[in-house]
């Protein structure tokens, strides 16, 4: 139960970017309005029919959303917040609150790139503490929200003897993503591939997000092959059925995976295809493996901390509003 139900609920307007991430941040104590056009163009969607949102999730015609009074703009894009919301936000509404949430890792250099929001009145919240860490933040308001997910009620089973990578696009994306290590992992080890766009690169395709769960829970582990993003939803969502994972030790996986106890960690392939054999061979160890990160997904990926704590922000950033208007 959300801690801040004697409250009056906020009105945030935002963009439907990233469907699972808005369905999670949908759980919360507040209403989340969202555009849609026409064309149904990047951002645009609407609600979609992917994801089974609740009555807090509000369509807005995007020719209306001027007409409309909001408490706090969400952006969660680039594109948002340098061109988005001068096309659909009258004069007043870009001066609301604003909260900018980074879901990635800076693609320019990794240390040294500037984020893009330099406004001292937009809070920017980063996913991660690595992505903190790595981008070079100019504003004084910055926070961090580890992800939070609901539980589907899916526990592990684990009798396909084979391993299961979920990445979007993951051809495309190259080597940000890990294609020549998933690649390099596939002759070795025995491991499926969804996601969209997969299935020209020899995957299964699409599993829809509702899905999703239950279709993960019949394989033996979860691998990971990413080398610099964020820390994705779907490894959440297989830890929080049970399944163990393995995965380089970078980004923040480096601080969820516990190695040997929750899953297996490494920056050497070679080890890890060992340990994906391993886990192959032995469907005890994997299922004992998958409750110690079922248990880390329990606690650290809480909805309930993750929508007070978006809460939280949502209010911080009113008050700071209100401070710099007095």
């Amino acid at each position: 139960m959300n801690i801040f139900t004697h409250e009056p609920r906020l009105k945030v307007f935002t963009w439907h970017v990233h469907g699972s991430y808005l369905y999670y941040l949908s759980q919360g104590n507040y209403d989340l309005y969202i555009p849609v056009n026409k064309e149904k163009s990047e951002g645009y969607y609407g609600r979609g029919e992917t994801f089974p949102f609740g009555e807090n999730v509000i369509e807005i015609p995007a020719g209306e959303i001027k007409t409309i009074e909001f408490d706090c703009i969400l952006f969660q894009s680039e594109k948002n917040y340098m061109t988005n919301q001068f096309e659909v936000l009258s004069t007043e509404q870009r001066q609301l609150p604003r909260v900018y949430v980074e879901h990635n890792t800076p693609e320019g250099h990794p240390t040294n790139t500037l984020h893009i929001v330099d406004d001292p009145d937009v809070v920017v919240v980063h996913v991660t503490h690595f992505n903190k860490l790595m981008w070079h933040n100019t504003t004084p308001h910055i926070r961090v929200i580890e992800h939070g997910i609901t539980r589907s009620g899916v526990e592990y089973k684990g009798h396909l003897a084979k391993g299961i990578t979920v990445i979007n696009h993951i051809e495309q994306r190259g080597r940000i993503t890990g294609w020549d290590i998933f690649e390099e992992v596939r002759k070795h080890v025995p491991i499926d591939l969804v996601g969209m766009g997969t299935s020209k690169s020899g995957g299964l395709g699409e599993v829809l997000h509702p899905d999703l769960p239950q279709f993960l829970s019949n394989y033996r582990f979860f691998f990971n092959p990413i080398r610099y993003t964020s820390f994705g939803l779907a490894v959440c969502e297989a830890m929080m059925v049970g399944m163990p994972v393995v995965a380089l030790a970078t980004t923040e996986y480096a601080s969820v995976i516990k190695n040997g106890d929750s899953g297996f960690i490494n920056t050497n392939i070679d080890a890890l295809i060992e340990d994906m054999k391993l886990l192959v061979e032995d469907r005890v160890l994997a299922n004992t493996l998958g409750i110690e990160a079922q248990t880390i997904a329990k606690n650290r990926f809480n909805i309930n901390r993750f929508t007070n704590e978006w809460y939280e922000v949502f209010q911080y950033a009113i008050q700071l509003n209100t401070i710099d208007h007095d």
